[in-house]
């Protein structure tokens, strides 16, 4: 039986400005808490917390039957989803946590393009592919915009390129999600997956590159990891699924563009961050091209309104 989502409303409002503030926060939780616990590290241990309570929470809701056709997509989405955490947690040591956030959120870009790409159904509109351009622009404009090679931080720029393919990561489970039979499986169990795998995968990964050693069990430290286990791995993706079966996806999406800015403002209060002109402008084309990609469905619906269609 459908279920019919509605137009967002005060609640709907009050309930994103929450997760956003949390998703935004993120970056700025882990990069402070990096001196005692290595980034891959943390990510390790939040997945696991996480991947603990979503199976005792699949076991009493049930979903283990879907496994037998759901691993594959499952196992593609939990190794993207390891990998963007990767180059999250290797580009937050090498740039600013208020970087990592615009670029991390290039994400719906990736998935726009690889839906168009998979899913015939969903080619991209001309609003779209102006949005796509903005970014693109906006993505060279942070990098470079105005400012010399020799002037140039080199590792921010790696981390800063870390960002993107985490963004890209993101965009390309989402599209595994999508095109795959985990787009019938209960969000639970497609959460479980990632988490499990994330993981698994962010665990070797520590261990191959000694990280694992770096860990320092301080107040800082557990702080940070039991944060993002319990409040952001589990309680927050939980309450955006459960969003998402309530309300239209498109007007959710334009609330969704808080968390970067989140992530700025935390950034640079939280740890004095200094953020250049360039960014600061090509974050706007960013945050611009996001937006015509992922809210161009209630953009369209609130043109025609305004124009009486």
């Amino acid at each position: 039986m459908s279920v019919s989502r509605r137009a967002t409303d005060a609640f709907a409002l009050q309930v994103m400005l929450g997760l956003c503030l949390i998703w935004g926060v993120q970056q700025v939780v882990i990069k402070t808490a990096a001196l005692d616990i290595a980034p891959v590290m943390q990510a390790a241990a939040r997945s696991g917390i996480s991947a603990l309570l979503v199976g005792v929470l699949i076991c009493c809701k049930g979903g283990w039957n879907q496994v037998p056709v759901t691993w594959r997509g499952g196992l593609l989405a939990g190794s993207l989803f390891a990998l963007e955490f990767f180059f999250i947690s290797e580009g937050l040591q090498l740039t600013s946590a208020a970087h990592m956030s615009v670029f991390l959120y290039t994400a719906p870009i990736f998935t726009a393009l690889g839906v168009n790409w998979l899913l015939p159904g969903e080619r991209l509109r001309p609003l779209q592919w102006l949005g796509i351009f903005l970014a693109f622009v906006g993505i060279v404009f942070a990098f470079a915009g105005g400012v010399s090679l020799a002037d140039m931080d080199r590792n921010m720029l790696l981390g800063d390129a870390y960002g993107i393919l985490a963004g890209m990561a993101w965009g390309a489970t989402t599209v595994v999600v999508r095109g795959s039979r985990l787009s019938e499986a209960p969000v639970t169990l497609t959460l479980f997956y990632q988490l499990i795998i994330g993981f698994v995968g962010l665990l070797v990964i520590a261990a191959l590159s000694g990280q694992i050693s770096h860990v320092r069990l301080t107040t800082v430290a557990v702080a940070s990891v039991l944060f993002q286990g319990l409040v952001v791995s589990f309680f927050s993706y939980l309450v955006w699924f459960w969003m998402l079966q309530r309300y239209l996806a498109s007007n959710l999406a334009v609330f969704s563009f808080m968390t970067p800015l989140f992530g700025v403002t935390f950034g640079v209060l939280v740890l004095d961050e200094p953020l250049s002109v360039n960014f600061v402008v090509g974050a706007i084309f960013v945050l611009f091209g996001i937006t015509f990609v992922s809210a161009e469905q209630w953009m369209r619906r609130r043109v025609r309104t305004l124009l009486g269609h």
